[in-house]
């Protein structure tokens, strides 16, 4: 081996034996990544799914479940890398906000300030949770 080599085993690792996590920057950059594009899509299939009018009109319906297939697909990519309670609970609070946002501007729906209190709430929620996460 070189002098100033680096091995993937020589990397610090995290956690505990079940479920070691190792440090990897540009894998950790992409699992933030697929997390960020599976909580978008989390909103893309819950507005979809409202338009689908309980799955009665067929476009809206293939949208949902087109959408859903890769939010999960990418969240469990994510869940590779990242700590479980960290993924699902950004992936979950982006899916929050997110049609939050989309029911108030594309929807009509109504606002309140104790709404919007909430809102800021997850969404301080998600950025103390990233914060925390080790990754």
């Amino acid at each position: 081996m070189e002098t100033g080599m680096m091995l993937e085993d020589d990397l610090p690792r995290i956690g505990n034996n079940v479920g070691t996590t190792r440090l990897h920057p540009r894998k950790d950059v992409m699992a933030w990544v697929f997390l960020t594009l599976a909580g978008i899509l989390e909103v893309v299939w819950a507005d979809s799914m409202k338009q689908s009018e309980g799955f009665t009109r067929l476009i809206p319906s293939l949208i949902t479940l087109v959408a859903m297939l890769a939010s999960f697909g990418l969240l469990s990519v994510a869940m590779r890398t990242l700590p479980l309670g960290s993924a699902y609970t950004i992936w979950t609070g982006i899916g929050a906000v997110g049609a939050f946002v989309v029911g108030i501007i594309w929807l009509g729906e109504g606002v309140s300030l104790l709404r919007i209190v909430a809102a800021l709430l997850i969404l301080a929620g998600i950025v103390l949770m990233k914060l925390s996460a080790p990754n």
